[in-house]
């Protein structure tokens, strides 16, 4: 079975170290490009670089360096022909050794966004054109779980989205509530948890949504479902228990619940990890990814599917990107 991405995501799972590799695209404004991974539990320092070029002596945009090294400090900088710029640091560590991370780089107009863990982090202005960037290294005392370009190679029918709602240091994100009803193929950026997104035009074939989120060191369940807002019918429901190791599947039609799913070759959602689902619509049934790899079918037992027009996910969990 094949893993297909939704349009304008392109992710890349266990990649190995050092990466270094072309960005999908090239870089733009809008692009963000999501590192997940763990912390070595023997971490000095690793580097996240924006390369104009793939080689050894290639300008470098922007350099994105933690070190611990007893005043532990994130350090910031760019190099050109040969020369770093002038250092830009901070005297604080957004990462723990021997934990999961999520590190968000989001390309603004002119500057670098750093976000971690949901958290803005630091903005980093442009020294060189971002247009002429064409690589991404990583490397250092970490192990990586995904690279995801997301927003570089948009489909004509998704429209970018150039400013993304991530929340500015000391507030938090809330979307009104009137642009749920319209909200289609534009990706949302750290979403509120009760989350209600609708499915303009509702489910159809070949259809990608996209979630990644991260599940709390003391999150218990939560849930994610495929609803007819019409008449309340859950198409699919995901119910991710960790305090059971399970992943329950069921759908609920006309007030009745099914048949559970429980049979899993791996379970993806565990305290403290962070994910990255796919559930692709097919003609027969759902097909579901977690973290690139197959996670389970689902067959049809709404046959009219086209109906579900609406995402529901509540519970135990933290959201950093919703595509529909």
């Amino acid at each position: 079975m094949t893993y297909v991405p939704a349009p304008g995501y392109q992710p890349t799972y266990n990649p190995t170290l050092p990466y270094n590799k072309p960005i999908p695209g090239g870089l733009s404004v809008g692009m963000s490009i999501y590192i997940q991974g763990v912390a070595s539990e023997h971490m000095k320092r690793f580097s996240v670089n924006f390369m104009v070029g793939q080689g050894s002596g290639s300008d470098i945009a922007f350099h994105f360096n933690p070190r611990f090294d007893g005043w532990d400090k994130v350090v910031f900088n760019a190099q050109q022909g040969g020369q770093w710029g002038k250092e830009e640091k901070i005297r604080s560590m957004p990462f723990h050794k021997g934990t999961p991370f999520e590190l968000v780089f989001m390309v603004m107009a002119e500057h670098y966004k750093v976000v971690v863990n949901g958290n803005p982090f630091y903005e980093f202005g442009h020294r060189i054109p971002l247009q002429m960037v064409t690589h991404l290294q990583v490397d250092g005392d970490l192990e990586l779980q995904s690279i995801n370009f997301i927003g570089g190679q948009p489909a004509p029918s998704h429209t970018p989205m150039v400013t993304p709602a991530y929340p500015g240091p000391g507030g938090s994100y809330q979307p009104p509530l009137s642009s749920l009803p319209t909200m289609e193929g534009p990706p949302t950026f750290n979403p509120p948890v009760p989350f209600v997104g609708r499915l303009q035009g509702g489910l159809t074939a070949r259809k990608t949504i996209i979630i990644k989120g991260y599940v709390p060191p003391t999150g218990k369940s939560f849930t994610i479902n495929f609803k007819v807002g019409s008449t309340g019918d859950l198409a699919l429901h995901i119910n991710p228990r960790m305090d059971e190791g399970a992943v329950v599947r069921n759908s609920c039609l006309n007030g009745s619940w099914g048949s559970e799913d429980r049979k899993l070759s791996y379970n993806p959602f565990g305290c403290g990890q962070f994910f990255d689902l796919s559930v692709r619509c097919g003609l027969d049934r759902f097909k579901v990814f977690a973290n690139g790899q197959h996670l389970f079918d689902f067959s049809h037992r709404l046959s009219s599917f086209q109906k579900v027009d609406m995402l529901e996910i509540q519970g135990d969990v933290t959201l950093s990107y919703v595509q529909i």
